[in-house]
């Protein structure tokens, strides 16, 4: 799946808060939009999400990162395979691409 982070932006609808933002996002991407981590800053909670444009790569390398096995990364693919969104608890995102 390809799709542009910038139109994607840009065309997103004003959040009121977290759960409307993962909602929406579920909505469009499915089980592509995943959880991975949260976060307190600066007394508010981050959550940190995986927007997965290639599944097959990001998969391999979700699963390299999990095994005792060293591996070599020789392609910046993987870290071409997603991107992170982070969503606020009163619905600010910020997107790493």
């Amino acid at each position: 799946m390809n799709f542009d982070i910038t139109l994607l932006y840009n065309n997103m609808p004003d959040f009121q808060n977290h759960d409307e933002a993962r909602s929406w996002f579920k909505e469009q991407f499915g089980d592509r939009f995943l959880l991975k981590n949260s976060d307190e800053f600066e007394g508010e909670r981050v959550y940190y999400y995986h927007l997965v444009k290639n599944p097959e790569v990001y998969h391999e390398y979700m699963e390299a990162l999990s095994s005792s096995v060293e591996h070599k990364i020789t392609s910046m693919e993987p870290f071409q395979s997603y991107s992170t969104i982070e969503i606020s608890e009163d619905g600010r995102i910020s997107f790493t691409i």
